[in-house]
């Protein structure tokens, strides 16, 4: 199976989503109360700090391609 590139941000932006859906869990079995309103800035917040994530990750990515002069997917798979 062939090997994926780590997305950070889309690990950023589900751990927030995560964190909405255990605020609301919580809220549903009596737990705590949770606002309606108090999901946006959960929600608007990871989505903001996924795309900074994702905007750094290409940066990096992009400065490190044209130090070495080719993509990282242009290396030659390693030994088995």
């Amino acid at each position: 199976m062939p090997r994926h590139e780590f997305q950070p941000g889309k690990l950023v932006a589900g751990a927030f989503l995560l964190a909405a859906g255990v605020a609301y869990l919580g809220d549903a079995r009596g737990a705590w109360e949770t606002p309606w309103y108090a999901i946006i800035p959960i929600v608007a917040g990871g989505l903001f700090l996924a795309a900074v994530t994702t905007g750094t990750t290409y940066a990096v990515r992009r400065s490190r391609r044209t130090a070495t002069g080719r993509r990282p997917s242009d290396r030659p798979p390693p030994a088995p």
